[in-house]
């Protein structure tokens, strides 16, 4: 993360190379990191901005990297402000903000960099100041601040300007440096978040093994109860003829010891039923016994497994550059993996090397896809997607597989029609005009597209579930609310024309 003085260094270096270029290119290769790419006409500069907490910085960014997310901000961003001018690039004299001000044209915006730890966040304004949109979730930054209102920089400034740590670096090197270094920081950070995680699932799995260890050495010792039955068997036997049905103990002399022992019957079994009673629970506990002894055995080596395992996590940490891949690996064994909590590594979604993200849907994960199962695609005025499906298999996957968290799924009552749901990118909140445009797409897509009115029936995804064996595009929908919409035209012809295009 930088520093108050980093920052405003970085920012006195970037400033006069990109002011008067244009906004050639916009990427998302993180959730919470944007890579916007500026031609000088001279050259092409690519700038990494990133709000991930604990490693929040802007810098030059690797030109090779691309888009491996879909969030609604960076889509915003490129439909609108891709291709406009950059008008300024400012840092606050007393607070880790810098502000990015494009131009198109009449129309205006600033994008205002916030580096606060854990809060830090990427905001676009509106040429009047007021908030359009947010990289991070409000809730998890911000809360005091909503869409559409005023946006206010944060009430407590920076207490001091901190260290430069690359000051004997010259200005020209110095977005580059910053790059070098916070980048080694990041992957050496997700290595060893991904190590404690590791070996969190391997204490899970040590404790594992020793209450399994405390169950078979207490089987064991019931298990060795067999040579006390072999020897109440055998005396049962000397003295078998003396037993009457019905008996519930009889003594026996064992002549090796002189000792007489008293030997318990079962009254409702015959005298041989309870002598068989004996020998058989006899053959049963010895073999028990060796099938304890064998799981002891096995435990034994699993947990050999673990410390091995636990050696190579050491050694994958002790490279300068911690080996990722093999940490990767080792979480993905079955001794590991079923214990791993699945928690983001370092607050972003991590998958291992080679491995797309799951369920991509847009221009990332085009060739993931079929394109019967990817949904069109509409983006609200406040930023959001609105997901509609293309046909019945289209609509499962998009109910079921796609939709996620705080989703909202409408549908028109009583009518077929497409799957729409509203991606609310993790907020409880979304506003009423979003939820209106995909009320109007609800309603288009259905057998009453026409219609002046209608009932949209609307409900978190958590609440729609597919019956068992039910047709393709057929969901159970429970709770939610019923919205009467009073058709618009203007602003059904809006939220039509936002479509997101797969070739954009």
């Amino acid at each position: 993360m930088l520093s108050l003085k980093e920052l405003k260094r970085a920012v006195r270096a970037a400033a006069p190379l990109i002011t008067g270029a244009r906004l050639k290119r916009i990427d998302q290769p993180e959730p919470c990191g944007l890579i916007l790419t500026f031609d000088t006409k001279s050259d092409k500069i690519p700038l990494l901005f990133t709000c991930r907490p604990g490693y929040a910085r802007f810098c030059l960014a690797q030109a090779a990297e691309s888009s491996a997310s879909d969030g609604s901000f960076y889509q915003y961003l490129r439909a609108n402000w891709a291709g406009c001018r950059v008008a300024g690039f400012d840092a606050a004299e007393n607070d880790r903000q810098a502000v990015l001000r494009l131009e198109s044209g009449t129309s205006k915006c600033e994008i205002v960099f916030s580096i606060m730890g854990a809060r830090s966040n990427i905001y676009l304004l509106d040429a009047g100041g007021g908030l359009v949109h947010s990289l991070r979730p409000l809730e998890e930054t911000r809360n005091e601040l909503a869409v559409g209102e005023p946006w206010t920089p944060p009430r407590d400034a920076a207490v001091s300007e901190g260290i430069d740590r690359w000051e004997a670096v010259a200005d020209s090197a110095y977005l580059n440096e910053i790059a070098e270094t916070c980048r080694a920081l990041e992957r050496r950070g997700d290595a060893e978040d991904l190590a404690r995680r590791v070996r969190q699932a391997l204490k899970k799995e040590n404790a594992f093994l020793d209450r399994k260890r405390a169950g078979l050495l207490e089987d064991l010792r019931k298990a060795q109860q067999a040579q006390a039955d072999l020897r109440r068997g055998e005396l049962l036997k000397n003295v078998l003829h003396t037993v009457r049905r019905g008996d519930d103990r009889v003594q026996a002399v064992d002549y090796e010891t002189g000792e007489t022992v008293e030997i318990p019957l079962d009254a409702r079994l015959s005298p041989a039923a309870n002598l068989e009673r004996y020998f058989s629970r006899y053959h049963k506990e010895q073999r028990g016994e060796r099938r304890i002894s064998e799981l002891l055995t096995e435990l034994d080596s699993v947990r050999r497994e673990l410390e091995e395992i636990d050696e190579r996590v050491k050694t994958a940490l002790l490279a300068d550059v911690p080996d990722t891949a093999a940490l990767w690996e080792i979480a993905e064994l079955p001794l590991v993996r079923r214990n791993l909590k699945r928690q983001p590594v370092g607050g972003q979604k991590k998958t291992p090397p080679g491995n797309p993200p799951p369920h991509a849907v847009g221009k990332a994960g085009k060739d993931d896809l079929p394109s019967r199962l990817r949904p069109k695609r509409y983006l609200t005025e406040e930023g959001l997607e609105i997901w509609v499906g293309r046909n019945d298999e289209g609509n499962d996957y998009l109910t079921t597989r796609l939709a996620r968290g705080n989703d909202l799924f409408f549908h028109l009552e009583g009518y077929p029609g497409s799957h729409v749901v509203l991606r609310t990118q993790g907020r409880t909140d979304p506003s009423p005009k979003s939820v209106l445009d995909a009320c109007e797409l609800a309603v288009h897509f259905s057998k009453m597209k026409n219609a002046g009115s209608a009932d949209v029936h609307v409900a978190p995804i958590k609440d729609v579930k597919k019956p068992r064996g039910a047709k393709a595009g057929l969901v159970y929908v429970r709770g939610g609310k019923s919205i009467r919409l009073k058709r618009i035209p203007d602003r059904l012809e809006k939220i039509l024309a936002s479509r997101v295009h797969e070739d954009s």
